[in-house]
């Protein structure tokens, strides 16, 4: 699973790596080392053509699925040609990137966070579904209808023995391609099991319990302890 991510950087600097030097931005986010399921955050996506970094609210549930389903913050990539997600997987593919997510190991109570990311760390690009559009007064209360959630897949052997999932990234030129909205569904499907990055792309560290705590904000909270 993925249910906190440290995006440490700018919603521009993302997008510069990216190589969207000409992005529309309509992204008031500041850098975040402890993102949490109900926060607005830059998140890349095509809309009409246009190469667009909004901020999207981290969670999702469809308008009809009130008092049905729960709302979510991630969808397993196994599951994104079913009913519910398909529509999202045709035109609502979306790019989150980050620099690592986090998982924890041990007891409830004695909790202890780990820090993943790439061994170069270079930009993670979160394979994302979201419901893009404003919403209405009517629906201002309920912000998961326009909202996005994080791919996931199986965690291979040999992932920090932490969880059975994990989100689903890619290097940017397949991210671009994830987005492109010529290819069918099935085709984006294909593609993120094809290119998703390998276990050893990846290591990770132990970080402060501070990131326990939704809504903590410390650039140290996403530095390795000191043994």
């Amino acid at each position: 699973m993925c249910g906190r991510f440290d995006q440490s950087q700018t919603a521009r600097y993302y997008a510069g790596v990216f190589g969207w030097t000409d992005a529309v931005y309509d992204s008031e986010s500041t850098p975040a080392w402890n993102v949490s399921p109900g926060s607005y955050r830059p998140v890349l996506h095509l809309q009409d053509g246009e190469r667009r970094v909004d901020d999207v609210f981290w969670s999702y549930r469809a308008r009809w699925a009130e008092g049905k389903l729960p709302v979510m913050v991630n969808a397993r990539m196994d599951k994104v040609t079913n009913r519910y997600w398909k529509p999202l997987l045709k035109k609502g593919r979306a790019i989150v990137p980050a620099e690592g997510w986090y998982e924890w190991t041990g007891e409830k109570g004695k909790k202890q966070p780990w820090h993943i990311h790439r061994k170069d760390r270079a930009p993670l690009f979160l394979l994302a579904l979201a419901n893009f559009g404003s919403l209405s007064e009517e629906r201002a209360e309920n912000r998961a209808e326009a909202g996005f959630v994080l791919v996931t897949d199986a965690a291979d052997e040999g992932m920090l023995d932490i969880h059975d999932r994990r989100p689903v990234v890619l290097d940017a030129a397949d991210a671009e391609l994830w987005l492109n909205p010529d290819l069918s569904p099935e085709e984006a499907l294909d593609l993120a099991r094809r290119a998703a990055l390998p276990v050893d792309a990846f290591e990770w560290y132990k970080v402060s319990t501070a990131v326990n705590r939704p809504g903590a904000q410390d650039p140290q909270m996403a530095l390795p302890l000191e043994d």
